[in-house]
């Protein structure tokens, strides 16, 4: 009896290269033959012909599924409605990985032997980050730092290409919170784990989906998920001004008394300025507490199907 394997698959914007890109997937994992494997594209409500090409992979090739979202609802939701579809499938694992060719599907293999070992996740992580721009490689690896810092778990070149046992699938899918960072999460449960290094090749078509305020959201929903370090942070802050405050007033209070005339008003002026952008600071991260959970509270599901282009295929046992 074959071992089953589910590839989950977010697709976004892709038309132009999502036909050669799966169908070199395809061939590639129809080379693997002690394990059963079917595809399931999750498109994020493409504004092109993505669906329209999707569509066309799967008459061509049987193994391929496809999810449809209404809308946009960003590739942590897209992900989460693979994960959970792909469950039905009664898989013994399930990859997760981008439809571009840049997570290379020559990992595979090593991640099925791993799996085999006893190994419940296997992450691949980046040695290089391909033809990305400097300032992104400088966004990155600040963002991992901080994130490393604040909440003690390392991702540093981590990616979402990962094998997960199915256990692992369905302890991330009974987690209760609705804003999700997928790489954060799995590292967090603790389950046992291998990496596999990569070099991220060039993007052959298309370019990434991912805006600098995409990447920035993400950022904040990651860190704030996490880590209450930025709390802890404005208190820190708050005690520092009062003793500068006091040790302050406690000079002009002496001056005041000694006679001594002051001529402090751009001092005056600029602790007013630091202080009254460090108080907006402190709102604004409140703030953002604050809507992490007023989104939890609300319970709104983490995506909608669109059943009129989704195509699923009849579920059957293993064989």
């Amino acid at each position: 009896m074959k071992n089953k394997l589910s590839i989950v698959i977010p697709i976004f914007n892709e038309a132009e290269g999502i036909y050669p890109h799966i169908s070199k997937l395809v061939q590639y994992i129809d080379e693997i033959s002690d394990w059963k494997i079917d595809i399931l594209l999750v498109d994020d409500g493409s504004k092109d012909t993505t669906v329209i090409e999707a569509k066309r992979l799967i008459k061509t090739y049987d193994q391929i599924e496809l999810l449809c979202l209404t809308r946009n609802f960003g590739k942590e939701a897209a992900m989460f409605a693979g994960l959970q579809q792909a469950v039905s499938n009664t898989p013994d694992a399930v990859i997760v990985m981008d439809s571009d060719l840049q997570h290379p599907p020559s990992l595979i293999p090593k991640m099925l032997n791993l799996w085999k070992q006893g190994i419940d996740v296997v992450e691949a992580y980046k040695t290089t980050r391909g033809d990305e721009g400097k300032l992104s490689h400088i966004f990155a690896n600040s963002f991992y730092s901080l994130f490393h810092f604040l909440s003690k778990i390392e991702l540093q070149n981590h990616s979402d290409f990962k094998l997960l046992d199915i256990k692992v699938v369905h302890a991330y899918l009974n987690l209760p919170e609705r804003e999700r960072f997928f790489r954060g999460l799995i590292s967090w449960m603790g389950f046992s784990s291998a990496k596999i290094p990569f070099t991220v090749e060039p993007r052959l078509h298309g370019t990434s989906s991912w805006s600098i305020t995409g990447l920035i959201k993400l950022s904040i929903t990651a860190i704030t998920s996490f880590s209450t370090a930025p709390l802890h942070i404005i208190t820190g802050l708050g005690i520092t001004f009062i003793i500068l405050s006091v040790i302050t007033g406690g000079i002009a209070l002496y001056d005041k008394f000694m006679g001594i005339a002051l001529s402090g008003f751009t001092t005056v002026i600029l602790l007013l300025l630091l202080i009254g952008g460090f108080l907006m600071l402190g709102l604004g991260m409140l703030g953002v507490y604050v809507a992490h959970i007023y989104n939890e509270v609300k319970q709104r599901p983490h995506y909608l199907l669109n059943k009129k282009d989704t195509i699923l295929k009849e579920k059957k046992g293993k064989t």
